[in-house]
C-alpha cells in the first residue's frame, strides 16, 4: 500500500490519523494508495511557509521564475508512464487523453515562462515629474503590477492535470510571483501526489524558497474551508461545481479581509443554429453537435448543453435524433458525478413538455458508473417557463429547444444567464442579418464562436475561459491563456521614488527592455 502524505514546502508530512483511499471509477475496489488527510496544524504550517516564501519569491526575476516553471514542465515529463498509468487508473480516462493533457499542462507552464521572461506583462507606466508646473508641481509617478500574495488553488475533477496541481491556476499564480497551496481533488490524489513531487523537485533544483509550493489532501471540505478562511491567504482559484464555487466565494467575502475567488463553475454553453445553416449542412452540424456533447463522456465545462433552432427545420430534428443514436457513453469520473448526472436527467424529464428525443448506447464490460448519452427536447415556451432547463447537467446530455422566428430566438438569448461560451452556426450570407444576436451574446459569454463547437479550448494569449455569473464569480478574468496572470496581481504606484529603489521595470534606462507607457505614449525597448 502506497502512503501519500502532505507536501508542505520541502517536507512531507503525515501528522494525522485520518486517511482515505483513491479508486478507479470503473470498479468498486480502491486503488493501492492510502492518503493522509491534512490536519489543521498542517494547513497552518503550509500557509506559514507560503507567507515566508512569498517575501523571497516575489522578488525573483522573471528569468528565475521562468526557469522554475520550465523545470516543473520537465519534471512532469520525467514522471513518464507512472503519471499516465496512475491517472488512467484513478479517472478511467483514456491513456491518449491523459498524454495529451500532460502535454497541454507542460505547454501552459512554458507559455507563462515566455511571458514573464519577456516582462512587459507588468504593464509599466511612467509619468515623469514637472517640478515647475503651475499652479502645482507634477510628481514623478510610476505604475506596475505586482504579486498579490499566497494563493490557494483547488484541483478540478475533470482535468486531473491541466486544471489541477500544476494546471493553469498554479502556473499563472507562480508566474505572477505568488506562492501557491493546492488542495488536491479527492478523485485523483495519487495523480496529484506525483505532480506535487515534480513541483517540489523543480523548486529545489531552481533554488526556490521553501514553501513556494505546498499540496494538501482531504476528501471532505474542512481543509478547503480552513485555507480560504486563513487571514494570510490573498486569493483563490477554483474550477468545479456552482455549489462548491459559490460556497467558497461566500466564505471569502465574509472574511474580515475579503479576498477574490476566481471560481469557474461550469456552463450550459448554448448553440444557435440559424435557418440557412440548418438547411444547407444540417446533418454535418448534427453529427458534430452529438460528438461535442459526448466528448469525454460530456465532462467538459464547455460541453454545449443547449441547442436552439427554428421549429420548421424538421429535417434537422431528424438529423439530431439519428446522430445521437450513434453515440456511445462511458465511465464517469466518480460515482457521485454519475449519480448527479442521472438525477439531473430525471429532474428534467419530470418537467411537463420535456421529452427524450434520442439516446445513445452503452457498451459494458462490467464497468461501474457508465453514463448513457441522452438528448432531450422542449419548445421555447417550456424552456422559458422552467429556468432550471438552462442549467448545466455535467455529463453526456443536451437539450434541443425549438423556437419561432428570429425575434423568438433573440428573446431566448436575452434571457440566458452568464455562460463560458456561446456558439452560432450560420451561412456567410445570413450571419450579418443576425448582428443583434452577437451583440446579445457578447454580453452573455466569455467566448463567442462561429461555425465551430466550444469543446476545444486553445491555450494561447487570445483565449478567454471565463464569463458572467454564474459561469464564473468574476467576468473580468480568464483561467486559460496568458491574461490569467492578471487575477493574481495588484497595481502599485510609486511616487517620487529614488531611482535606486525602483523595480528594474520602472528604472529610467529600462534595463529589461520592456514595452512601457511613458507620459501617455507606448514605447518599446529603449525608446
Amino acid at each position: 500500500m502506497k502512503e501519500i502524505r502532505q507536501i508542505i514546502g520541502y517536507i512531507d508530512s503525515a501528522a494525522g490519523e485520518e486517511t482515505f483511499h483513491s479508486g478507479n471509477p470503473s470498479r468498486k475496489e480502491p486503488n493501492g494508495s492510502l492518503i493522509y488527510r491534512a490536519t489543521r496544524a498542517e494547513v497552518n504550517l503550509a500557509v506559514e511557509k507560503s507567507v515566508a516564501a512569498f517575501a523571497v519569491y516575489r522578488k525573483k526575476s522573471g528569468a528565475e521564475k521562468a526557469a522554475f516553471l520550465e523545470a516543473i514542465a520537465m519534471e512532469m515529463e520525467n514522471s513518464g508512464d507512472e503519471l499516465i498509468q496512475t491517472c488512467v487508473s484513478e479517472t478511467a480516462l483514456p491513456k491518449a487523453r491523459i498524454e495529451g493533457e500532460r502535454a497541454r499542462t507542460m505547454n501552459q507552464l512554458k507559455m507563462f515562462a515566455l511571458l514573464i521572461k519577456e516582462g512587459s506583462w507588468v504593464d509599466a507606466r511612467i509619468e515623469t515629474a514637472i517640478p515647475d508646473r503651475s499652479p502645482l508641481p507634477k510628481p514623478d509617478l510610476r505604475f506596475m503590477n505586482i504579486a498579490i500574495g499566497p494563493v490557494v488553488v483547488f484541483g478540478a475533477s475533470n482535468f486531473p492535470l491541466a486544471f489541477s496541481v500544476a494546471g493553469g491556476d498554479t502556473a499563472s499564480a507562480l508566474a505572477a510571483g505568488c506562492t501557491v497551496i493546492v488542495k488536491a481533488h479527492p478523485a485523483h490524489p495519487a495523480t496529484s501526489a506525483i505532480v506535487g513531487k515534480a513541483i517540489q523537485l523543480a523548486a529545489r533544483k531552481t533554488g526556490m524558497p521553501d514553501g513556494v509550493f505546498s499540496l494538501l489532501f482531504d476528501n471532505g471540505i474542512e481543509t478547503g474551508v480552513q485555507l480560504v478562511g486563513h487571514p494570510s491567504v490573498k486569493a483563490v482559484g477554483f474550477t468545479g461545481s456552482f455549489k462548491g464555487g459559490k460556497a467558497l466565494f461566500d466564505l471569502a467575502v465574509r472574511r474580515a479581509e475579503p479576498i477574490p475567488v476566481y471560481a469557474e463553475m461550469g456552463s450550459s454553453n448554448p448553440v444557435f443554429i440559424l435557418p440557412g445553416a440548418a438547411k444547407e449542412k444540417g446533418k454535418l452540424i448534427a453529427d458534430a453537435y452529438a460528438a461535442s456533447v459526448t466528448m469525454g463522456v460530456g465532462q467538459f465545462c464547455t460541453n454545449p448543453g443547449i441547442l436552439f433552432y427554428q421549429q420548421e427545420q424538421t429535417e434537422f430534428t431528424g438529423s439530431l435524433k439519428e446522430a445521437f443514436e450513434k453515440t456511445t457513453g462511458g465511465v464517469m469520473l466518480a460515482p457521485y458525478i454519475f449519480n448527479a448526472y442521472n438525477v439531473g436527467l430525471q429532474e428534467r424529464l419530470a418537467v411537463i413538455g420535456v421529452e427524450e428525443l434520442s439516446a445513445g448506447n452503452i457498451v459494458s464490460n462490467g464497468e461501474e458508473n457508465l453514463a448513457r448519452p441522452v438528448l432531450l427536447s422542449a419548445t421555447a415556451d417550456v424552456f422559458r417557463d422552467n429556468p432550471n432547463l438552462g442549467e448545466e447537467i455535467f455529463g453526456p446530455s443536451g437539450i434541443v429547444v425549438t423556437t419561432g422566428a428570429k425575434d423568438d430566438l433573440l428573446d431566448l438569448a436575452r434571457n440566458l444567464s452568464g455562460q463560458l461560451t456561446a456558439t452560432v452556426h450560420g451561412t456567410t450570407e445570413e450571419l450579418p442579418g443576425y448582428r443583434e444576436l452577437f451583440d446579445i451574446l457578447e454580453q452573455k459569454a466569455g467566448r463567442v464562436i462561429i461555425n465551430n463547437f466550444p469543446t476545444g479550448v486553445e491555450v494561447n494569449s487570445a483565449m478567454v475561459h471565463g464569463g458572467p455569473f454564474p459561469a464564473t464569480t468574476d467576468s473580468r478574468t480568464t483561467s486559460v491563456g496568458t491574461a490569467a496572470i492578471f487575477r493574481f496581481v495588484r497595481p502599485v504606484s510609486y511616487q517620487n521614488m529614488p531611482e535606486a529603489l525602483l523595480p528594474p521595470e520602472l528604472k529610467d534606462d529600462n534595463p529589461m527592455a520592456i514595452s512601457r507607457m511613458v507620459n501617455g505614449i507606448r514605447k518599446q525597448d529603449h525608446e
